[in-house]
């Protein structure tokens, strides 16, 4: 047990770490041919290493609750698992909803109000977009927790490839039924849970081919851009794709690997800030704001986006700390 809580700390916050990498160089994506080539390749590198953050999140919700082996509870999951995520969530929709109306010329209340009526269907702010995939997992994950009940070993690791096979059509643009997003995101929950309870993929494999699926994925999104004189991704920063399965992966058995080698204070300050990495996931935007709507970024890209993620980061996870000690607030921050 103590292998599992550890190393799903440190997952945490490298992973929340990640996100807020990529919501700070958001600027610089669509500057090419105004920044030097340098220091957007620098940017454009940053977002290409750290496109594994939201899918490692559904992982460890794929590792945790798929080993679950209490019996199902309806009551329970709604209340205690769905309620837990799905309340903050649409409360943090209207805050930002909110947000969104404020810029750097003014407040626009009909910018705000479009953005609210509009929550159903799009999220409020950018970082949001996260839960319009994230909750509807919800849905399958008891299915999947009472099929690796009885399913032997084997089956669990051969749908998990055969899920690996769709991402990899996704990726070349092989469309069908299997694009769908849910199909495509559940597969996550299955590699945690398989990763978690069989070591598989191993750690052996994922290395190289992560390490190979990340250089290739940074190599082809700098190409097609500059080939095609404008940012360009196609599928290769996709949640869907096999090469960002494989990098995830490999994020995985590193900290699992990593996690039983870190002094116990290192594992306590983990502990901590993994405590609250979902209300780091919430808040950081909220202090990005300005640095976006004012464009504070005076320096190289290598100096400024460590600079606002530490700054970012830090106040997010103080806030959270602070909301999670009334329990008036704390629920706004699971």
């Amino acid at each position: 047990m103590r292998e599992k809580i550890v190393f799903i700390d440190l997952l945490r916050c490298v992973a929340a770490t990640a996100v807020v990498v990529i919501h700070v160089l958001g600027p610089y994506r669509e500057m090419l041919g105004v920044l030097p080539d340098h220091a957007w390749i620098t940017a454009v590198s940053y977002n290409s290493f750290s496109r594994w953050a939201v899918p490692v999140f559904i992982m460890i919700t794929g590792a945790l609750m798929l080993s679950d082996q209490r019996p199902f509870n309806l009551n329970y999951y709604l209340r205690r698992r769905l309620g837990k995520v799905l309340l903050p969530f649409i409360v943090w929709s209207v805050f930002y909803a909110v947000l969104s109306g404020a810029t750097g010329s003014g407040f626009q209340p009909e910018l705000a109000l479009s953005t609210l009526v509009a929550m159903p269907v799009h999220e409020t702010y950018y970082h949001l977009g996260f839960f319009y995939y994230f909750i509807p997992l919800y849905l399958v994950i008891p299915f999947f927790q009472a099929w690796v009940k009885r399913a032997d070993d084997t089956a669990v690791k051969g749908v998990t490839l055969v899920w690996m096979g769709l991402t990899t059509l996704f990726l070349f643009h092989v469309d069908g039924p299997w694009s769908a997003e849910l199909v495509l995101y559940s597969g996550y929950l299955l590699l945690g849970y398989t990763m978690l309870r069989f070591s598989w993929p191993p750690r052996r494999w994922l290395l190289p081919l992560g390490i190979a699926a990340l250089l290739l994925t940074d190599y082809m999104v700098i190409s097609d851009s500059f080939a095609q004189g404008e940012y360009t991704v196609g599928r290769w920063l996709s949640y869907k794709t096999l090469n960002t399965v494989l990098i995830a992966a490999m994020v995985f058995a590193v900290c699992r690997y990593l996690a039983d080698r870190l002094e116990e204070q290192t594992l306590s300050r983990l502990a901590f800030v993994s405590r609250y990495s979902l209300g780091i996931y919430l808040l950081h935007p909220l202090f990005l704001w300005p640095v976006r709507a004012f464009d504070w970024y005076p320096m190289h890209p290598a100096v400024m986006i460590p600079f606002w993620t530490v700054i970012a980061g830090g106040l997010a996870l103080l806030v959270s700390w602070l909301l999670s000690r009334s329990r008036f607030t704390a629920w706004l921050v699971p």
